[in-house]
């Protein structure tokens, strides 16, 4: 059995559809669906239980757990405006050590989700510590975990896997709400006003050209599969594509996919922005010098631990996306 924390959210639901594709269907799926809206991203996956993640919690803390294979810990509170640092530091980082020590004693390969946001404003992107400077107490809740992995390398019994995961996007993300990712809220504007707002140019950038690491979920999921399949490989990765792109691109791929759709032909940014389907806003007076201008995955480790696929651009995996969310839409 495989069980995937956070099965219900985001990146815990693709990553069982993931196994899935490969025949693998006996998964205990653990998750808190206290937000109940959140079951439609399990339907159409094979699992074989359920188990609310309390319950999970109490079975790993007193060593009742059904054997496992492998753990896939996605679970956690990813809201980077929460100010609980109690609630954050339990739910993201003890739940996250009491997992990693009950598969420590019982050898079970552990590859759980760190997150960019432990590097704070940058600029630098590799999985060094002088890089590591979290803004606020989720980051602080992924760099602490990440902390522990690095003092118990030499200690290690069995695999286990941190991945730093930059700006994803994709299917099964509409439950995040005002944490769901650029392109999500990029789509449901245009249907919704017939355009796009992006934040005006600041801290050196044109109007629209602050660059993020945007990945695509399916290339998360390789990733997550590939150390599946290399359980000797330990270590703590940049979950990234390598490559910045401007919130402008996340935009055009938004609005011309969405365009052809309606059998209307692509525009470049320009007439875009003098036909008024990409409009700029201030930038808030109130995110300046608390923002994330610039970021970029260093994927050097990743790549010599033999992780060698290409990962798709923005242009390709948002398109991709958006094709995807308007089929959903017509079924």
């Amino acid at each position: 059995m495989i069980v995937v924390t956070g099965a219900a959210g985001f990146i815990g639901s693709n990553i069982v559809r993931g196994l899935n594709a490969r025949g693998v269907t006996d998964i205990l799926a653990v998750d808190d669906l206290t937000d109940g809206d959140k079951f439609v991203n399990l339907v159409g996956c094979q699992i074989t239980e359920y188990l609310d993640k309390d319950v999970f919690r109490v079975q790993i803390l007193a060593d009742t757990a059904p054997q496992i294979e492998a753990i896939f810990h996605q679970g956690a509170c990813s809201d980077t405006t929460e100010r609980n640092g109690q609630f954050m530091m339990d739910n993201n980082y003890r739940v996250t050590l009491e997992l990693f020590e009950w598969a420590q004693r019982h050898r079970v390969p552990f590859i759980y989700a760190s997150s960019a946001a432990v590097y704070g404003a940058g600029p630098n992107y590799a999985e060094r510590l002088v890089n590591e400077r979290p803004l606020n107490v989720y980051g602080y809740s992924k760099f602490l975990f990440d902390q522990v992995v690095r003092s118990r390398t030499d200690q290690l019994t069995a695999q286990v896997v941190g991945l730093r995961y930059f700006n994803v996007y994709g299917p099964q993300e509409q439950h995040k709400a005002r944490m769901a990712s650029v392109a999500f809220h990029n789509m449901n504007q245009f249907k919704k006003d017939g355009h796009v707002k992006l934040f005006g140019g600041w801290d050196g950038y044109v109007d629209g050209g602050q660059m993020r690491d945007f990945i695509s979920v399916d290339d998360v999921v390789s990733v997550n599969l590939h150390f599946l399949d290399h359980p000797g490989v330990s270590g703590i990765f940049n979950c990234g594509t390598g490559r910045a792109q401007p919130f402008n691109d996340v935009a055009c791929a938004v609005i011309n996919t969405l365009r052809e759709s309606h059998q209307q032909k692509a525009l470049p940014i320009n007439e875009l922005v003098s036909e008024g389907y990409l409009r700029y806003v201030a930038f808030p007076a109130d995110l300046k010098g608390r923002y994330q201008s610039y970021t970029q995955a260093d994927l050097t480790a990743l790549r010599q631990v033999g992780y060698d696929k290409p990962f798709k651009d923005v242009q390709t995996g948002v398109a991709d996306y958006v094709r995807y969310q308007l089929v959903q839409n017509h079924n």
